[in-house]
């Protein structure tokens, strides 16, 4: 059995579902940025995660009857979609993959933590560093960088909605990076001139993202495999 579904086009700025939807569906990101965010009582937007290709969408309201936050499109992309009852199946049949959807909430929710942290207790351009590193690893890992270079298809309004910073406080810090040889940026092609220099002025410490998948789930999954 498969997880996903045929995929469907997306257009930017579409909107999958809003902040206390009833949950009827996942989706898997084949294409394309999208964002979970919350709207606050004051009229502002904060954007909670950054999803791109190959992430799964609303995982986190698994066990909710009702979305706890929204999910729109950067830009356009594909989506393909599943429902309650197809995840139910596939967990029944596969406690590996059980186990594999467990692993992606918890590391989400490690990422979440780290933007907590850095929004509390750190500057504006070590907030910006560290996201933009992380984006930057991310992308590496799904084969998303060139020679350096990939894209940031986030609008500086909605680069301040993830960070808790204003556009234009976004676009100061940008040109501090620029001074300081660590970051250039053209419209939304990004390149880091030294990016060991970045993650050490940001303080990153990777091991939320590239630590080894623990030997409990290694041993499910081959458990799985030879009862298959």
């Amino acid at each position: 059995m498969e997880l996903e579904h045929t995929p469907r086009r997306m257009a930017a700025g579409e909107v999958l579902w809003q902040e206390n939807a009833e949950v009827d569906l996942f989706c898997v990101l084949k294409a394309g940025w999208a964002y979970s965010f919350r709207y606050l009582d004051n009229g502002t937007m904060q954007i909670l995660s950054v999803y791109l290709p190959g992430d799964i969408l609303g995982l986190r309201d698994f066990g909710f009857s009702r979305r706890r936050t929204g999910v729109a499109m950067v830009n356009e992309g594909l989506v393909s979609c599943f429902s309650h009852q197809h995840l139910f199946q596939l967990i029944r049949s596969s406690p590996a993959l059980a186990a594999g959807l467990i692993a992606i909430v918890v590391r989400k929710q490690a990422m979440l933590t780290e933007r907590l942290v850095y929004i509390g207790r750190h500057t504006a351009q070590q907030r910006l560093a560290h996201f933009l590193y992380e984006i930057y690893l991310r992308l590496r890992s799904i084969g998303a960088v060139e020679e350096g270079n990939f894209q940031l298809p986030l609008s500086q309004e909605q680069l301040g909605d993830v960070l808790g910073l204003s556009a234009v406080h976004v676009s100061r810090t940008f040109s501090l990076l620029r001074e300081e040889g660590l970051v250039l940026k053209e419209r939304q092609d990004v390149y880091f001139p030294d990016p060991q220099a970045l993650a050490q002025m940001a303080e990153f410490n990777a091991s939320y993202l590239d630590e080894p998948v623990p030997d409990a789930f290694q041993v499910l999954s081959q458990t799985h495999m030879m009862a298959s």
